[in-house]
């Protein structure tokens, strides 16, 4: 699984776990909380650092917003996690942070398609097929404006500096995520949670000057590993002053 995009614009796809979980005749059903965000256990896909499934109370922290420092080995990519766009699924990556899933993993996938420009991260695998060994509940964004480059309009602009959930499809959100370096292209299929600080931003720019590593089959790749290392040293609530 490669957890993003698709398509003929130059999308691609950003994915995390898949669809429903088919159980052996007598095993127990996989395990689903009971609040509105309905996290679900992936027995298919079981966890590539071991973590529990996220707390789900009936009334999610829906207001507000946590900033997070991430320290990486290229520089600094703070993020700020809004829950109004996202409760549920800012829940679980305070959760997995909590559990320090994402600290010493490699950000895997780099694109530089004219209309689809991120990087993805979020799988300690580093291959693009892990996870927490969970997925939950979609929460699209509503207010993005139409893709500029898309005459149909049925894409949107992820706009530069956006944070999004991968996924394998509707409801399958798990850990992996993107930001956005530059303007892309996008039909509404990803949540939207926050955004990534002036100072990640640059850190990002670095990161895309570096270029994507050549393949055999591809020299000069527009989608694949990014050739300067970037490992996530640790994700973390900044501290307050």
């Amino acid at each position: 699984m490669n957890r993003l995009l698709i398509s003929a614009f130059t999308a691609v796809a950003l994915v995390v776990s898949g669809g429903s979980v088919a159980t052996a005749s007598g095993s127990a059903p996989p395990r689903t909380t009971h609040g509105p965000c309905q996290y679900t256990q992936t027995p298919d896909e079981p966890p590539a650092r071991s973590v529990p499934l996220p707390p789900d109370p009936r009334r999610t922290p829906s207001r507000g917003t946590v900033a997070l420092d991430v320290p990486t080995s290229q520089g600094a990519l703070p993020l700020r996690l809004e829950r109004a766009k996202a409760p549920c699924t800012v829940q679980s990556f305070l959760h997995l942070a909590r559990h320090r899933f994402y600290d010493r993993t490699v950000c895997h996938r780099l694109t530089a398609y004219p209309t689809l420009k991120v990087l993805q991260c979020g799988d300690p695998t580093g291959t693009g097929e892990g996870g927490p060994g969970y997925k939950y509940l979609d929460e699209l964004p509503v207010d993005l404006p139409p893709a500029p480059t898309d005459p149909t309009g049925a894409r949107r602009l992820y706009g530069r500096g956006l944070l999004a959930m991968a996924n394998a499809g509707p409801h399958t959100n798990g850990s992996q995520f993107f930001v956005v370096y530059g303007d892309s292209a996008l039909r509404p299929n990803y949540t939207v949670f926050g955004t990534v600080g002036p100072e990640g931003l640059r850190t990002l720019d670095k990161i895309a000057a570096g270029g994507i590593a050549p393949t055999p089959e591809d020299p000069t790749s527009v989608d694949g590993t990014p050739v300067l290392r970037t490992e996530l040293l640790r994700v973390r609530p900044a501290c307050r002053h």
